[in-house]
């Protein structure tokens, strides 16, 4: 593992940020120049059942999905949290199915959002407007998916997304489960479905480099905790995956928190969920900190007007730190 980098003061030269919610958890040794100076861990509110997929819409609005309730949440300054859409995934839950709704939520450009469903075991393509989806890879070889988790584009074209067994009762014992492999996949615009790994225990989060040159992936096995990296080529093919980081240790001293989603900044610094709250990596895989709301941390991504506020989904509640660092 890398080394961890001494403990530093918060500052920064532009007024000090001043939280608008009450402020919870603790920001523990981050780098000097990384959150805003006065940046605190805020609770924006929610008693979701397991909070995910967060995601800044360009007119101004966050989404993000409570993938065991069913639903897609939207939150503004304004309005603070409302209701957007339910049910996100089954309309029916299948007698094997542990959490029917939508995960993962990504831009696909044209008013759409990709969205990984565990209930369908599916992902889909969403139209924000009507809320109709559209199916976009749900079987392999004539297997069905286990159940679509989170999903990122490359420039390419080319949609890389994870299929765990977390949408399964006993996950890979469940009888229902058609693959025996948990798979990070690519869809290519073409239709194509392909595997880019299929030796991971649980493939989660998913995110790309600035340039597109390396497809990071976190691997949320409690026995098997990291985060990997792969290259990729302009066209999107994407070479062999190589250990970026190990947390295994962390994981089992912290007693929380796994590696799942992931949020990437312009200049390569990566905010990585993990174990004990959010990891503030290089992209070296230094540890320049972790942001930590108290509660483990499924996902994450960069919002508000300046893509400077880097919004988690904690568990049961929607909470949010100030950043200097703006969010892809």
């Amino acid at each position: 593992m890398k080394r961890v980098l001494p403990l530093l003061l918060l500052t920064a030269c532009a007024t000090a940020y001043e939280p608008t919610y009450p402020t919870i958890g603790a920001i523990d040794s981050v780098d000097e120049g990384i959150l805003a100076k006065g940046a605190a861990v805020e609770n924006l509110g929610g008693e979701f059942l397991w909070s995910e997929g967060p995601v800044w819409m360009e007119d101004g609005y966050l989404l993000f999905t409570d993938v065991p309730g069913n639903s897609i949440w939207k939150f503004t300054e304004e309005d603070g949290l409302e209701l957007w859409m339910q049910p996100s995934g089954s309309k029916v839950k299948a007698d094997y199915t542990s959490s029917p709704g939508a995960n993962g939520l990504f831009p696909a450009g044209d008013g759409r959002l990709l969205v990984p469903d565990h209930g369908n075991r599916a992902l889909y393509a969403m139209d924000v407007d009507t809320q109709v989806k559209t199916v976009l890879a749900d079987t392999y070889e004539g297997k069905r998916l286990n159940s679509p988790n989170d999903a990122v584009v490359h420039s390419s074209g080319a949609v890389y997304f994870t299929d765990p067994p977390y949408g399964l009762i006993d996950q890979d014992d469940n009888p229902a489960k058609d693959l025996d492999f948990n798979g990070v996949f690519a869809l290519w615009p073409n239709g194509d479905l392909t595997v880019i790994d299929s030796t991971l225990t649980r493939p989660n989060g998913i995110a790309l480099s600035p340039d597109g040159a390396t497809l990071y992936v976190a691997n949320s096995d409690p026995d098997d905790s990291k985060y990997l990296s792969y290259p990729v080529a302009e066209d999107g093919t994407v070479g062999a995956g190589s250990l970026f980081l190990d947390v295994t240790a962390e994981r089992k001293s912290e007693g929380f928190g796994n590696p799942d989603g992931m949020a990437v900044a312009e200049d390569g610094t990566i905010f990585a969920t993990g174990p004990g709250g959010v990891w503030v990596l290089s992209p070296e895989a230094e540890q320049l900190g972790i942001i930590r709301t108290g509660k483990p941390v499924a996902n994450v991504a960069f919002g508000d007007a300046d893509r400077k506020t880097l919004y988690m989904t904690s568990y049961d509640t929607l909470t949010r730190v100030r950043t200097n660092k703006t969010g892809l």
